[in-house]
């Protein structure tokens, strides 16, 4: 509550600060330019502080406020545009490296940590595209690995008879699941510049349950 109480504050003071600069430009009393140079860094690091304030992963949240601050400056000419290149894929690296030495989303309550994968389901796409659709056959797992494609994994007709584990990582591409009705989803993972859309959610707790470990850097999983 807490949490959401200071996002609510956040947003609330941020149109509440575009609506005067307006008001003000409107009627002459003022003259100030919103369109300044690097203005749309703010779609970065903007979502990035009010994501930091809640609950989520701290650790992308930092990456991304970071990045759009360098992009900023740049646009600035404060600091040079080469200096950026070398320094964003360090960046990048190190906060996949935190976020997986000091574990996954902690405010995510799922705990696949003795969950393993029991077959080789092992798919991988590298730019193009790979569809897996599971007809009336046994699932028990499996490993997508995105970069630069997509994957979309079809499980709605498949059998599912107990809980199983769908790791993903996804690298500048997109992993898609598509679940049965009859089955929980727990998913938990490490965004970097990325991000996972569950809209499973508010379907219910079921048995057996989907365990969705993801991995996102520039690129993102979405759950249906």
């Amino acid at each position: 509550m807490k949490n959401s109480k200071t996002t609510n504050i956040i947003v609330g003071l941020i149109f509440l600060s575009l609506g005067i600069i307006l008001f003000g430009n409107n009627l002459k009393l003022w003259d100030i330019n919103l369109f300044f140079d690097g203005w749309w860094t703010l779609f970065i690091i903007v979502p990035s502080v009010i994501s930091l304030f809640r609950s989520g992963n701290k650790i992308s949240s930092l990456t991304s406020i970071t990045i759009g601050v360098l992009l900023l400056l740049a646009c600035q000419d404060i600091i040079t545009w080469s200096l950026i290149w070398k320094l964003i894929l360090p960046i990048i690296f190190v906060s996949i490296g935190l976020s997986i030495i000091f574990g996954y989303n902690k405010n995510n309550k799922c705990d696949i940590s003795d969950k393993k994968i029991k077959n080789d389901n092992n798919y991988i796409a590298i730019f193009s595209g790979n569809d897996i659709t599971f007809d009336n056959k046994k699932f028990d797992g499996a490993s997508c690995v995105s970069v630069f494609a997509g994957i979309d994994l079809d499980l709605r007709d498949a059998k599912i008879s107990g809980d199983v584990v769908i790791e993903c990582v996804s690298v500048f591409g997109g992993i898609d699941i598509k679940t049965p009705k009859n089955v929980s989803i727990k998913a938990n993972g490490v965004p970097i510049l990325g991000g996972v859309s569950d809209k499973t959610i508010g379907r219910g707790d079921s048995s057996p349950t989907i365990y969705i470990n993801y991995v996102c850097v520039f690129g993102g999983v979405e759950i249906k």
